[in-house]
């Protein structure tokens, strides 16, 4: 049995239609004005809602967007005396099913609600299996029981829902793109697309191509217009991986899209609207990128609107045993091998370090491992790491011990930073971007010490 919501200010059309109705076995409930509709959707969501056009203070429009507000899988049969093509075009392109005109033959009528209300099944079965599939996503890949990690899934589940922008923070392989998906999977957008670009990984000339889109001619090379991934995620998510690593130049250009929302392509003067949730993500402090000239402020704000953190997997161990249990079995799985245990002093092995990788690290290291096991129990002799547990820290120590018991801290660190910079610097035969590979930090950074410590010396 459905329930459909009948809307009509004539009394004899609405006892009308709802014999109608009940002969098909429906529940039907009234509303005789645009007022008792809103008051009846806070009450009661139906799986049909049938409306005449003109209402004494609105019109069916008006009754077709507030079900659209109130549940957009809720579909909608609009009654009109009035009835014509301008009117149709402009209630479909709304969200109506079907414009009916009156008078209407009543078998017509039933036959329209029976396919309204298959349609309506349809859209609420798809919206279950998306629902399921965004819970399954998180479930399976942001795992964690630990306190850190439940406000951290709780915040998501608050921010989704929203249009604001997200500013994801956290160590390398925490996973912030995980949680820019579950933000994605859990939004309004989750229909459109998501896309995903790493901002450190191509040089400024091609990141503003393919952020932004060029003409055909804009530069050697563009021998045809292309989008950039502002248009290609209309109506969607844009994820920016690494974004404190985006040029100065470049930045300008971003906060002007997330200001107006219009994107200009190289070799363009005609902008184009999007519509884009912006996602950023970074494994820097950007309030310290921005003291140091790196990062413009008013771009730190407009992406920070709402600011999230990933813990590192060291300040979340109670969670360890659950993400072993997981890498083994999915391990087992991608791999064809035999599901695995941990022996004896394995998980205590594990528990003893301190990840740097964070959870990525974890998932490699469970993996490698299942390649190396021998046995059905992998066994602590399973890690090959070497040293990697053992203390690093006998040669700095010994640095330690060299110095001078006066120096100051600064002075110190400042000689130390410069001295690892020239090291890099000969080793890469003076290449800036590969000795910044080296020294794990990105090209603008080395760029800007040199450039500091050139100022200052």
């Amino acid at each position: 049995m459905s329930r459909i919501l009948l809307v009509d200010d004539e009394a004899n059309l609405r006892r009308l239609v709802r014999l109608l109705l009940e002969e098909e076995g429906h529940s039907v409930s009234e509303a005789g004005s645009l007022l008792e509709t809103r008051e009846s959707l806070e009450t009661e969501i139906p799986d049909l809602v049938v409306t005449d056009q003109k209402l004494g203070d609105g019109e069916g429009l008006d009754v077709l967007d507030g079900v659209r507000r109130a549940d957009g899988t809720v579909p909608v049969l609009m009654l009109s005396a009035f009835a014509s093509v301008e009117l149709a075009v402009r209630a479909l392109r709304q969200g109506a099913f079907d414009v009916i005109p009156k008078p209407f033959d009543p078998e017509g009528l039933k036959a329209a609600v029976r396919r309204a209300l298959a349609h309506g099944g349809l859209l609420r079965e798809n919206r279950r299996l998306k629902d399921e599939a965004g819970r399954a996503a998180r479930d399976r890949d942001l795992l964690g029981n630990s306190g850190k990690m439940l406000q951290l899934l709780d915040a998501i589940e608050r921010v989704a829902p929203t249009h604001a922008t997200v500013l994801i923070s956290g160590e390398t392989g925490t996973g912030k793109e995980l949680v820019a998906r579950a933000i994605h999977a859990r939004s309004l957008r989750s229909s459109g697309p998501f896309v995903a670009l790493n901002c450190a990984a191509m040089p400024e000339t091609l990141l503003e191509s393919e952020l932004f889109g060029h003409e055909k001619g804009a530069f050697t090379g563009a021998d045809r217009a292309r989008p950039g991934l502002f248009e290609t995620a209309h109506g969607g998510t844009l994820f920016l991986d690494e974004a404190g690593e985006m040029p100065p130049t470049l930045q300008a250009k971003l906060l002007r899209v997330l200001v107006d929302g219009q994107v200009l392509r190289v070799g363009s003067r005609t902008t184009r609207k999007v519509d884009v949730r912006v996602l950023a993500a970074t494994h820097r402090n950007l309030e310290e990128r921005v003291q140091e000239g790196l990062f413009r402020e008013d771009l730190y704000y407009r992406l920070a609107v709402f600011p999230l953190r990933v813990p590192p997997l060291r300040e979340r161990m109670e969670d360890l045993p659950l993400l072993v249990a997981h890498f083994l079995a999915k391990a087992s799985q991608e791999m064809g091998f035999p599901t695995r245990g941990l022996g004896d002093g394995a998980l205590e092995r594990l528990s003893a370090y301190s990840f740097p990788g964070n959870v990525r690290e974890l998932r490699n290291l469970i993996e490698r491992a299942c390649i190396l096991a021998t046995g059905e129990v992998i066994g602590p002799e399973d890690f090959p790491l070497g040293g990697v547990f053992a203390p690093k820290a006998k040669g700095v120590e010994a640095y330690v011990e060299s110095l001078p018991p006066t120096l100051e801290l600064p002075v110190v660190i400042a000689d130390l930073e410069w001295a690892l910079l020239e090291r890099a610097l000969a080793q890469s035969g003076g290449v800036q971007a590969e000795a910044a590979r080296r020294l794990g930090i990105s090209r603008s950074d080395l760029h800007y010490k040199v450039k500091r410590r050139v100022r200052e010396s």
